[in-house]
């Protein structure tokens, strides 16, 4: 009897030991899925930051492209705010076309490059001419030939300028 019993005990500890084995792999199997989900979550995390990124990139550049080719457009309607005419009406009319023009810009992120009073700065200026005045600091603008316009840090159309010393 007392080796059956030993038999007996044997084949428990044998049992459990199966048990364990198959807990631990169990427990091996769970980690496993549990890092491949936490990896591949953050792969797709990654993926919706990169795709929002691009989407914003691709947005301002079409949105860069079709300011670009309308500019000279808005150059047209200052100028022919600044000039003379008889019919005061109409000169305000442009006026208004001009600021409803200007104000859709503005809310699409497109901004004026600051120029005159300004330093110069090739990344925002192109310098058409220079002029020699001892009351201006060195690189100064001081006039502003035709406007330039920037997306954020993307500059559309750089300002032409004449620049002092």
């Amino acid at each position: 009897m007392e080796e059956n019993e030993k038999v007996k005990n044997e084949e428990e500890v044998v049992e459990e030991k199966k048990e364990v084995n198959e807990l631990e792999q169990k427990q091996q199997e769970l980690d496993d899925l549990t890092d491949r989900y936490k990896r591949i979550l953050a792969e797709f995390e990654n993926h919706k930051k990169r795709s929002q990124k691009e989407r914003e990139g691709l947005y301002n550049s079409i949105l860069g492209d079709i300011v670009e080719a309308i500019l000279p457009i808005l150059d047209n309607l200052e100028n022919a705010t600044k000039v003379e005419t008889a019919d005061e009406n109409y000169k305000k009319g442009i006026e208004l076309v001009l600021k409803q023009f200007q104000d859709v810009l503005k809310a699409k992120g497109v901004e004026e490059i600051k120029t005159v009073g300004e330093t110069f700065d090739p990344e925002l200026h192109e310098a058409v001419s220079s002029v020699q005045d001892d009351t201006k600091g060195e690189k100064e603008i001081v006039q502003d030939y035709r406007k330039g316009y920037k997306i954020g840090h993307k500059v559309i159309r750089h300002s032409m300028v004449v620049v002092a010393n």
